[in-house]
């Protein structure tokens, strides 16, 4: 009898507490339910003018019209990448603040000793947005012609020749960097604090080289302000296809490219992030974005 009675008061809990929880289902719609019900802020690392920003901005208006929410874009430059990251990282779990990063951050995970954050410990992936080669201009003012001139001349003037970036550990940089490892070239490395900034500086001939995004530099390239060596993918890019890859003209194996993508505080709410993630895949699969990106080089990319 008392083992009857003990496990019919225990079934009796379990269906009360089942019946609790069935009712705080019902009364609590999930976080996604409710968000976005405030605008939401879009960090970018970098300065104006770079992919970052502009892939940020156009992300932002897709994702504003799908959500019938303001999505606002704040550049926080500075420091690689590291000071807007850190605001994100440090910043309220609640879906309310986005990170548009790039693969300067992944590099920085290495390249950077002592940072106030770490990258997969404090933020978490939510959806990458595209990627596109670099390509490698040269100031219309310096003699060099073509990629094997251009070596020929960096050799005969180790240390003399720059190529600017937009700052330590960012795939401007990172490709020069390779680029000299794999040639035998001494260049300088002149690190600006955005790459609008490093763009002008090629463009006006105060330094000789860059690396850029296809996407960033393919208008300078169409107004003849800068001269084109070679793109950094592993077949020609589509939008320049006149232009050689770097191994075509010279340096076999060479490859680099940019990747984008959105990351959010570590604790956002599951559902906010799966949210983002499957709205981010609807925007990238319109005919219409796509059509455009493609003409700037840019190759939408999705995930899980």
């Amino acid at each position: 009898v008392d083992i009857r009675e003990d496990t019919t008061r225990r079934i009796a809990r379990r269906s009360a507490l089942a019946a609790a929880i069935a009712a705080m289902t019902v009364a609590s719609p999930t976080a996604a339910q409710s968000w976005p019900s405030k605008p939401v802020r879009i960090v970018v690392p970098f300065g104006p003018g770079g992919p970052a920003d502009i892939y940020a901005r156009i992300l932002a208006s897709e994702l504003g019209d799908a959500l019938k929410q303001q999505f606002v874009v704040e550049n926080k430059a500075g420091a690689g990448g590291t000071i807007g990251a850190d605001i994100v990282a440090k910043a309220a779990p609640d879906g309310y603040t986005l990170l548009m990063m790039s693969n300067t951050l992944t590099t920085n995970e290495t390249l950077i000793a002592k940072k106030p954050y770490a990258l997969m410990r404090d933020l978490a992936a939510v959806a990458p947005v595209n990627s596109s080669d670099l390509v490698m201009v040269v100031s219309p003012t310096l003699q060099a012609k073509t990629l094997p001139e251009l070596i020929a001349l960096a050799k005969t003037q180790p240390g003399k020749l720059a190529y600017a970036s937009a700052g330590p550990g960012t795939p401007y940089h990172l490709a020069g960097e390779l680029f000299k490892s794999m040639t035998g070239t001494d260049l300088l490395h002149v690190p600006h604090k955005n790459s609008g900034e490093a763009r002008n500086d090629v463009m006006g001939g105060h330094v000789q080289i860059m690396f850029d995004a296809v996407t960033a530099m393919k208008g300078n390239i169409e107004a003849g302000q800068v001269r084109t060596l070679a793109t950094t993918g592993d077949k020609r890019s589509a939008v320049l296809p006149d232009v050689p890859t770097m191994s075509e003209a010279g340096v076999p194996g060479y490859e680099a490219t940019i990747w984008l993508g959105i990351m959010a505080p570590k604790a956002t709410p599951q559902d906010i992030v799966e949210k983002l993630n499957a709205e981010i895949t609807k925007i990238l699969a319109k005919p219409s974005l796509r059509e455009v990106w493609a003409k700037q080089g840019a190759v939408p990319m999705t995930m899980t």
